[in-house]
């Protein structure tokens, strides 16, 4: 084992990862970063497809120093990474997920960003192959990122760079209790503790793949374990950050992308018994985090179904979601004087239990394919002039004639 200090450790947890694991190792060791200053821990959990025959036959082969660690599966991806990060020697660790691979310049841009910038955790761009991957983010190369006005906190897998140094500082590792959404909360414990976090975004670093079999971790499991990860995602995120804006503006990642799929089209087609269950598990994760500044975050039929959860009206939910399924496209009406626009969903203006603020435009939507967006803060002499036309406009319809000024 080399005495010197790797400027990366890549850290691969790997089961049943063939053939997908050939292509992965050699995005490695195709790297333009030298070989003697990266290092590979690799873990097989438990394979019975030859993955860790490939990894040790890749040790015996490749320039890059590498250690293969061979053990019982453990249920979940955090146990392999949590055993890399107590073998990693490297400034920086980086998870490599067997499936995927590298850009051949990924770890030399990345480490000298996070070298040049001072941060600790480095994003580098991700694009999907046979799958979805998350884009806004990817606008431009930024060295430091500031995690509550930018899209970053919209990506929180474990493929990123991570400086070691922080990892040990904290003790921080995946939390092997949860079976989905470690990554999650992982990657936003390290956001909110590091010194800071930068983006490359002019060169494609990371390769998500689809597997074919469609065995991807995260497509499996109950949802009772989605609503454990947005329990701890939610906790962490009040943990570090007072209640207030800037709260507000992080809740926002797990209430929409954790929270809301369970209360999507497809609980129209689920059993009472399920529906109960879920309105029972979301409730105390509304109770201890809705807020008035988190609700005018969100686009009109996000905040309803969250207001119909947070009152336990299954019957409103049911509705909205029947309207949503049913493709249909709200109307837009304006109220008062300043014409604020709402969407017309069901039981708009109906007194329910469903407010009109609820109904209010507050961020840009798309309907159909024409967008609406949120009227900007009006001077007072337009708000005047406003009011002036819709009396002008009043009197007219009544057959009335207005008084002329005098000159």
């Amino acid at each position: 084992m080399s005495s010197s200090t790797p400027d990366v450790t890549v850290i691969i947890g790997a089961y049943q990862a063939m053939p997908y694991l050939i292509r992965c190792l050699e995005s490695v060791d195709a790297q333009t970063l030298p070989a003697e200053r990266m290092e590979i821990v690799a873990i097989d959990d438990g394979s019975t497809d030859g993955t860790g025959d490939y990894l040790e036959e890749f040790a015996a082969r490749t320039a890059i120093e590498m250690r293969v660690v061979r053990q019982e599966n453990s249920g979940g991806p955090s146990g392999p990474r949590n055993r890399g990060i107590g073998l990693a020697r490297g400034r920086y660790v980086f998870f490599l997920d067997a499936d995927d691979y590298f850009g051949e310049e990924a770890l030399e841009r990345m480490v000298s960003m996070g070298d040049r910038a001072g941060t600790d955790v480095v994003l580098g761009k991700v694009v999907g192959v046979n799958r979805g991957a998350a884009k806004s983010m990817w606008k431009q190369t930024v060295e430091r990122a500031d995690l509550f006005s930018s899209n970053i906190k919209f990506t929180l897998s474990a493929q990123k760079l991570f400086r070691r140094d922080l990892l040990v500082r904290f003790g921080m590792t995946f939390d092997e209790s949860l079976k989905t959404g470690e990554d999650a909360l992982f990657t936003m414990e390290a956001y909110l503790r590091g010194n800071g976090v930068s983006v490359v975004a002019d060169y494609t670093c990371y390769y998500l793949v689809g597997r074919d079999d469609g065995k991807h971790v995260t497509k499996s499991g109950s949802y009772v374990l989605r609503f454990d990860s947005a329990r701890a995602l939610t906790a962490l995120i009040a943990e570090h950050v007072p209640p207030g804006p800037k709260r507000d503006i992080l809740m926002v990642r797990p209430f929409v992308i954790t929270l809301l799929p369970q209360f999507g089209p497809a609980l129209l087609r689920q059993s009472d018994e399920v529906r109960k269950k879920k309105l029972e598990l979301a409730a105390p994760i509304l109770q201890a985090y809705w807020s008035p500044g988190l609700a005018r975050r969100l686009k009109v039929n996000e905040r309803l179904r969250l207001i119909c959860i947070s009152k336990g009206r299954l019957d409103l939910l049911l509705d909205i979601l029947q309207f949503v399924q049913d493709k249909k496209k709200p109307r837009v009406v304006r109220k008062g004087l300043r014409g604020r626009p709402y969407l017309v969903y069901p039981h708009f203006g109906e007194g329910t239990a469903l407010p009109l603020s609820a109904y209010e435009l507050t961020v840009p939507e798309w309907i159909g394919r024409k967008r609406i967006d949120v009227p900007g803060p009006q001077s007072l002499s337009a708000f005047l002039r406003r009011a002036a036309g819709k009396v002008r406009r009043t009197v007219r319809s009544a057959g009335l004639r207005m008084p002329r000024r005098a000159h």
